[in-house]
C-alpha cells in the first residue's frame, strides 16, 4: 500500500517599510538520512531577485543560503515536498550485543565520533529530580526507551507556543507543558544525562486520517494534517539514530520527515536571518494533499466509487425483479479476534474460551441489531472425528411478521457475569411451567446422577490423590466427579417434564416415567441432562403406537403465525383435563394386513421378526423438557418438536413462567424446525475462526444493510476479518466467506425453477479461472476446500457435458432432476459433495427436508479483510446471475490442462481474464468496473517491489501456487497427511523492454518472458522452493532463495541492474509473533525487497550449473556473451521452475 502526499508549507513576512535582509539560511529540505521516500522537492522564495546556494552543515543537513541584494517589503517562501508514505517499522533494527541492555558504555571510537551529542547544557534541580526518578537498573534497551518516552509524554502536556526560542528544561518541567520543541529538547537533555548520545530533530510531521476508527484509545486526527515539528533522536549502537517523539509518546515513523538534526536546537531552526528595525506581520500555512492512493483493504473504494457500486446494485435489483428471479443471497463470513491472533483457537483449534466468549457477545449484539423480539438459542454445532465434544452454536431466531418470539430480553441470561441459581429454582420453574402448559405437576421428575458409577470412579483414584481436585487425568470426567462429590450424590441435578404435542386434540400431553428403581438415573457423562436421559429404561411401547405427525415439506404453503401470548395466559392454571391418548396408541402393534403384505411380498424365506412381548400396554411420552442449574445458570433443554407453532408455544410458556418467578434462563437443546416464517442467524466455531451464518436478503439494499450491521457489531465485539502471517503476508481469516443463493422459499429458488442457471454458472466459472483464483484462499488445487470442477478427475468435463445435455429445455423441470444430474459431478476427488466450488448439498438433497432448501453454496470465496470487498463480491455474483437469467450461457467446456496452473497463477493473466468478465457484463448492461477489483488484486497478488533500470521497469508480485496433499505418514494417534506449502510463485513483469537486447534472469536462469498485448511489456512466473520442510513433495531439493533478478544486456555481457527478493528478513530477524496490525505487516513485507543486489561482473555460459549461477557463470574477464537458449516447459510455458536446475 502506498499513499503519495504533497506537503505545502507557506510562510509570509510583511514589513511596514522597505528593509534590508541579511543572508538567510533555510533548513527546509528533507535531510539526506530521511527514511520516507521523497519523490520531489521545491523551494520558492520571494522577492525573486535573490541568489541561492545549497550547502551542507557539519552534520550532513541540507542548507539553502540566500542573499537578497535589494530592499524589500516582504519575504515569502513556499516549500512543497512530495513524499511516498510507505510504512516504516520504527522497531526494525538490530542492536549491538553490548548495547542490548541499559545502561551500557559506547566503545571509545564511537564515543569520540559522537562527542557533540553528549554535551549536557542544563542541570537544574527539577531536571535532576526527574532523572533520579528513572529506574536505571539493568533492562532491555528498547523497552527502556519506550517507557522513558511515554513517561515524559504523560508528564508534559502539549501546547501551541508561538514565542521564539526554546524553554529551559526547568520551565518545561515546572509548567508541565510545552511545545514540541520544548519537550524534544527536554528529552535530549535527559538522554544525555543518562549517558546516551542524543540530538535535536526539526522537520515536518504528517498525520493522515485513519481509514478505520480505533477500538482502543484515540483514532488520531479527524482530517489530514501537517506542521513543522520537533522530536529527539538517540544513537544506539547497531540501530543508529532512533527517533523518539515525546509529544505523542511514540517512536518516529514514516510521518516524521527530518529537515535538520543537530546537537543544539539553535542550529536546527527552520529559518535564520536578520532585517532592519521594522514592524512585521507574520502568517503561515501548512497543508497536506493526497495525490495518489494505492488500493488498500482499509479503504478499498472512494466515496464516488461506492456511490456508483451502490447504484449498479439497485439497477441489478430492478432487472432481477423484472425477470421474476426471486433470488435471495446470504453468506458465511468468518472473523478472528483482533487481540489474540496467535492463540491456538484463532489458528487451528475449533474451540476455545475466548472464542466462546466473543461468540456470545456477537450474537447478543446481532440479535439487538436485527430484531429485539428474537430469542437466542445455545445449541450443539458440528462434531467431527477426533474432537472430544461437539462444538457449540449460538442462534438468534425471530419471526418475519415482526411479532416477538421472546419479548422480555432481561429474562434471557446472556451476560458473562455469573448467576447463582440452584436446584430449588429449577424445581420452582418446573412447577410453574406445568401450570402454563396445563400438564400434571406430578409428572415432573427429579434427575439424579448415577451414584454407583461415580463411587466406582472415586475408588479408581489413587490413594494419595484428592478426588475433590479435578486436575487429574481425563479432566472432563474428573471435574464432573469432584463437583458431584462436593454437592452430594443424592442431590438432583435437574428436573425433567415428559411432554409432546398431541396432534389429535392440539394440546400438550405428558406421562409419568416409571423405572425399576423408582428414580430417573441419568447416563454418566458431562453433557446437558437432555442428552443423557435413560430412554431405554422407560416402559416399552411399539413404534406403531407412537405418534407419526406428517413431516412438513419445505415447499408447503403455510398460514400466518398467531400471537401465542394470549393463548398461553388463558391456559394458565386451568383444570387439567383427562389426557386423551393419540389414536396411534389404540391400534394393534402388528396389524394383520401388514403381516399379509409381508407374507405375500416374496416367497423367499426370511428370518421371522422378533416381537417384543409386554406384560401390559402403557402410553409413554419419550421426549421431555429438561431444566438444569449449571455453573449458577438455569438451562432449559428444549425437546424435539415437529412444527414451529408448537415450539413457539413452549417458548412463550417458558417466558411467561420465568417472568412470573423473576428468573433468567438459557435456552438450549433442539432448535425450532425449519420454517420460512422465521429467520435464523447463527454464530459457530470453526478451526481458527468464528463463522457467522448471515440470514438471506431479498434485495440489494437489505443485503448491504445486513453486512453493514454484521461488520460493525463484529468490530465492536473485537472481531476482525484479517490476519497476517509471520513474514507480513496479508491473508483473510482462513475460514472462508461462502456465499449462498436461493429463494425466500425453496419453491422460489431460481436454481430449481431454472436448472440452466446452474449450468450457466458452472460453465462460466469454468471458462474464467480468474473467478476462482482471485477470490480463493491460499490453498488451491484438487485437494483444497473448494476445488474447481476441472481440478479433480480428468474425465469430469466429459461427464458434465453429458449431464448438461440432459437438462430439458422449454418445459417445467422437476426439482429432483437438478440434484440427480449434478450430485455425483460437483464433488472433490474423494467424492465429497460438500467440498466443491459449487455445493448443492442444500439444493434438493434426498436425505432430508433440511437438504431441500433450494440453496446453492459458492464455497470458493475466501474471507476478504473488509466489508466493502465482501459486498462487491456479492454484487459481482448478482450481476452474473442477472446476465445468465436473461441469456443462458451454454458454451462448450474448455480443457485447460496444465495451463490452469501455468497462466492463471499470476496477476497478469487473472486480471486479463477478469477484464473479459467485465466486458461481458458491460455488454449485458451492467457496467461493473475492473477498478473495483483492484483491491482484490493487491490483496491476492501483493506488489513486492519494483525498480527502474534506464527506462525499463521491472515489477515483482506474489503469485499463487497450488498446494498438494502428500502421502500418509505415521503420527501420534494414527496417520496424518501433510500439505506441501514450501513451493511459491512470483510474477515478473517488465515494461519498455527490448527482448532482442535484454534478458531477465532469476538466480542465473533465463526467465521465459511472454509478450503481452502492450508493446514492450512481457510477463512470466517463477516457481521456487522457499523453504525445506521435513515432509515435502521433493524432500531432497534445497531452497532457491533469495531470488536475484537481473536485467542482462546481451550486447555488453553485463547485468545493468537488478533487485533481490527475500522470503525471510534479510538481516536474519526471526519473528516470534505475528504482526500486531497492517502497518507492521507491511513493514515486514517491505523489508524483504531490495532494489539492489544485481549480479556483478560479466557473464559467460557454463555447462556446470551450480548454486545461484545455474545457467550463467560470473567471470572477471570480459568475453562474448552467448546466452543459452531459454528452457521452456511444454506443460508450463510461461513459468520458470527453479526446482529443475
Amino acid at each position: 500500500m502506498s499513499i503519495k502526499v504533497a506537503i505545502r508549507h507557506q510562510t509570509f513576512y510583511t514589513y511596514d517599510r522597505p528593509v534590508n535582509l541579511s543572508p538567510h539560511t533555510f533548513r527546509l529540505r528533507p535531510a539526506p538520512h530521511c527514511r520516507t521516500p521523497i519523490l520531489s522537492y521545491s523551494l520558492k522564495i520571494k522577492p525573486e531577485d535573490h541568489f541561492i546556494n545549497w550547502q551542507q552543515d557539519p552534520f550532513g543537513n541540507m542548507l539553502a543560503r540566500v542573499v537578497f541584494p535589494n530592499k524589500t517589503t516582504k519575504l515569502h517562501f513556499e516549500v512543497e515536498v512530495i513524499a511516498d508514505m510507505v510504512v516504516i517499522n520504527p522497531f526494525d533494527f538490530f542492536v549491538e550485543k553490548y548495547a542490548d541492555d541499559f545502561p551500557f558504555v559506547y566503545n571509545h571510537q564511537l564515543k569520540k565520533e559522537l562527542y557533540p551529542y553528549f554535551e549536557i547544557n542544563e542541570t537544574g534541580p527539577l531536571l535532576q529530580q526527574w532523572i533520579k526518578s528513572i529506574d536505571i537498573s539493568k533492562k532491555a534497551i528498547i523497552p527502556f526507551l519506550v517507557g522513558l518516552n511515554q513517561d515524559l509524554w504523560k508528564h508534559t502536556q502539549y501546547t501551541v507556543r508561538l514565542e521564539p526560542g526554546i524553554q529551559t528544561c526547568e520551565q518545561t518541567l515546572g509548567l508541565r507543558s510545552g511545545s514540541c520543541r520544548d519537550s524534544a529538547w527536554l528529552l535530549v537533555q535527559i538522554l544525555r544525562h543518562l549517558g546516551l548520545a542524543a540530538r535535536f530533530a526539526s522537520g515536518y510531521l504528517i498525520q493522515l486520517k485513519a481509514d478505520i476508527k480505533a477500538l482502543d484509545g484515540p483514532s488520531g486526527t479527524e482530517k489530514d494534517f501537517t506542521d513543522l515539528h520537533a522530536w529527539a533522536e538517540v544513537f544506539i549502537p547497531g540501530a543508529g539514530w532512533i527517533g523518539l517523539d515525546p509529544t505523542s509518546g511514540l517512536f518516529a515513523g514514516e510521518g516524521h520527515i527530518p529537515l535538520c538534526c543537530t546537537p543544539d536546537p539553535i542550529s536546527a531552526a527552520p529559518v535564520t536571518g536578520m532585517t532592519d528595525v521594522c514592524e512585521v506581520a507574520f502568517d503561515f500555512k501548512n497543508e497536506v494533499f493526497r495525490i495518489h492512493e494505492d488500493p488498500r483493504v482499509t479503504k478499498p473504494y472512494s466515496d464516488e466509487q461506492w456511490a456508483t457500486i451502490f447504484a449498479l446494485g439497485n439497477k441489478v435489483d430492478e432487472d432481477l425483479q423484472t425477470g421474476d428471479v426471486r433470488m435471495t443471497m446470504g453468506g458465511e463470513p468468518t472473523f478472528v479476534s483482533v487481540d489474540d491472533m496467535e492463540g491456538k483457537e484463532w489458528n487451528t483449534a475449533a474451540d476455545g474460551p475466548l472464542k466462546r466468549k466473543l461468540g456470545g457477545q456477537l450474537i447478543k449484539r446481532l440479535k439487538n441489531a436485527f430484531s429485539k423480539g428474537a430469542f437466542i438459542h445455545k445449541g450443539q454445532g458440528k462434531w467431527y472425528p477426533g474432537e472430544p465434544l461437539p462444538r457449540w452454536q449460538y442462534a438468534a431466531i425471530w419471526r418475519n411478521d415482526g411479532l416477538p418470539i421472546w419479548k422480555n430480553e432481561s429474562l434471557l441470561d446472556l451476560d458473562d457475569e455469573p448467576s447463582n441459581y440452584t436446584i430449588e429454582d429449577a424445581n420452582r420453574l418446573a412447577k410453574e411451567l406445568t401450570r402454563f402448559l396445563n400438564l400434571p405437576e406430578e409428572h415432573i421428575h427429579p434427575a439424579m446422577e448415577d451414584a454407583f458409577y461415580f463411587l466406582w470412579e472415586e475408588n479408581k483414584v489413587p490413594i494419595n490423590i484428592d478426588p475433590y481436585k479435578s486436575n487429574l487425568n481425563d479432566p472432563l470426567e474428573r471435574q464432573k466427579l469432584s463437583q458431584l462429590l462436593a454437592k452430594g450424590l443424592n442431590t438432583p441435578v435437574g428436573y425433567v417434564i415428559p411432554m409432546e404435542w398431541n396432534h389429535w386434540n392440539n394440546r400438550w400431553i405428558s406421562s409419568a416415567w416409571q423405572f425399576r428403581n423408582n428414580y430417573l438415573i441419568l447416563l454418566p457423562g458431562n453433557s446437558a441432562i437432555g442428552l443423557r436421559l435413560p430412554l431405554k429404561s422407560l416402559a416399552y411401547m411399539s413404534d406403531l403406537k407412537m405418534q407419526k405427525p406428517v413431516e412438513r415439506s419445505p415447499f408447503e404453503e403455510l398460514s400466518a403465525l398467531e400471537n401465542f401470548k394470549d393463548k398461553i395466559n388463558n391456559r394458565y392454571n386451568q383444570p387439567i383435563l383427562n389426557q386423551e391418548m393419540p389414536r396411534e396408541f389404540f391400534q394393534k402393534a402388528y396389524p394383520e394386513e401388514e403381516e399379509e403384505k409381508d407374507s405375500a411380498k416374496s416367497k423367499k424365506k426370511k428370518e421371522p421378526e422378533v416381537k417384543t412381548e409386554t406384560t401390559f400396554d402403557t402410553f409413554i411420552v419419550k421426549t421431555a423438557l429438561c431444566i438444569e442449574p449449571r455453573d449458577g445458570k438455569l438451562y432449559l433443554f428444549m425437546p424435539p418438536l415437529q412444527y414451529l407453532e408448537h415450539y413457539i408455544d413452549l417458548l412463550t410458556s417458558i417466558e411467561a413462567a420465568t417472568e412470573k418467578l423473576n428468573l433468567k434462563v438459557i435456552i438450549e437443546g433442539y432448535e425450532p424446525p425449519f420454517d420460512y416464517r422465521v429467520t435464523k442467524l447463527s454464530v459457530s466455531p470453526d478451526p481458527g475462526v468464528l463463522e457467522v451464518n448471515i440470514h438471506p436478503a431479498k434485495t440489494w439494499k437489505q443485503l448491504v444493510n445486513n453486512y453493514d450491521i454484521l461488520f460493525e457489531q463484529a468490530r465492536l465485539s473485537r472481531l476482525g476479518s484479517e490476519k497476517f502471517m509471520l513474514d507480513g503476508k496479508h491473508t483473510g481469516t482462513g475460514g472462508g466467506n461462502h456465499i449462498t443463493i436461493g429463494g425466500s422459499t425453496p419453491a422460489d429458488s431460481p436454481l430449481l425453477r431454472r436448472p440452466d442457471l446452474l449450468r450457466s454458472l458452472i460453465t462460466y466459472w469454468q471458462h474464467h479461472p480468474g473467478l476462482s483464483y482471485l477470490f480463493s484462499s491460499q490453498f488451491v488445487g484438487p485437494t483444497s476446500q473448494a476445488p474447481r470442477v476441472d481440478e479433480g478427475r480428468q474425465e469430469i468435463l466429459y461427464e458434465l457435458e453429458i449431464a448438461f445435455s440432459q437438462i430439458p429445455e422449454g418445459i417445467e423441470v422437476p426439482f429432483w432432476l437438478v440434484d440427480r444430474l449434478f450430485r455425483n459431478l460437483l464433488i472433490d476427488i474423494t467424492g465429497n459433495t460438500h467440498r466443491a466450488e459449487f455445493c448443492i448439498d442444500k439444493l434438493y438433497s434426498p436425505d432430508s427436508s433440511t437438504g431441500r432448501l433450494g440453496i446453492l453454496e459458492l464455497r470458493g470465496f475466501d474471507m476478504p479483510p473488509s466489508k466493502e470487498m465482501c459486498i462487491v463480491q456479492l454484487l459481482l455474483i448478482r450481476c452474473i446471475v442477472a446476465m445468465m437469467w436473461k441469456k443462458p450461457y451454454k458454451q462448450k467446456l474448455i480443457r485447460w490442462g496444465t495451463e490452469l496452473y501455468d497462466k492463471f497463477m499470476i496477476h497478469h493473466y487473472v486480471q486479463q481474464d477478469l477484464e473479459e468478465v467485465m466486458k461481458d457484463l458491460q455488454e449485458a448492461g451492467y457496467p461493473f468496473q475492473t477498478a473495483w477489483l483492484e483491491t482484490f488484486f493487491e490483496f491476492r497478488f501483493p506488489l513486492h517491489g519494483k525498480i527502474m533500470v534506464q527506462d525499463m521497469e521491472l515489477l515483482l508480485r506474489q503469485g499463487i501456487e497450488p498446494w498438494h496433499v502428500l502421502g500418509e505418514e505415521t503420527a501420534s494417534g494414527g496417520t496424518a497427511r501433510f500439505v506441501d506449502s514450501s513451493v511459491e510463485r512470483i510474477e515478473v513483469k517488465v515494461k519498455n523492454f527490448n527482448i532482442d537486447r535484454y534478458l531477465v534472469v532469476c538466480n542465473g536462469a533465463p526467465v521465459p518472458l511472454k509478450e503481452t498485448a502492450v508493446k514492450g511489456e512481457f510477463v512470466a512466473g517463477v516457481r521456487y522452493r522457499a523453504w525445506s520442510p521435513p515432509s515435502a513433495l521433493h524432500p531432497t531439493l534445497g531452497t532457491d532463495v533469495p531470488l536475484v533478478f537481473d536485467i542482462v544486456d546481451k550486447w555488453n555481457s553485463r547485468a545493468i541492474g537488478g533487485c533481490t527478493y527475500h522470503v525471510a528478513h534479510p538481516g536474519g530477524r526471526n519473528y516470534d509473533t505475528f504482526p500486531v496490525n497492517s502497518y507492521e505487516a507491511e513493514g515486514r513485507r517491505i523489508s524483504r525487497f531490495w532494489n539492489q543486489g544485481h549480479t556483478q561482473g560479466t557473464f559467460s555460459p557454463s555447462p556446470n550449473f551450480t548454486g545461484i549461477a545455474r545457467y550463467l557463470e560470473k567471470s572477471m574477464m570480459p568475453r562474448n556473451f552467448d546466452p543459452p537458449p531459454i528452457k521452456i516447459s511444454p506443460e508450463y510455458p510461461t513459468t520458470l521452475d527453479l526446482r529443475q536446475f
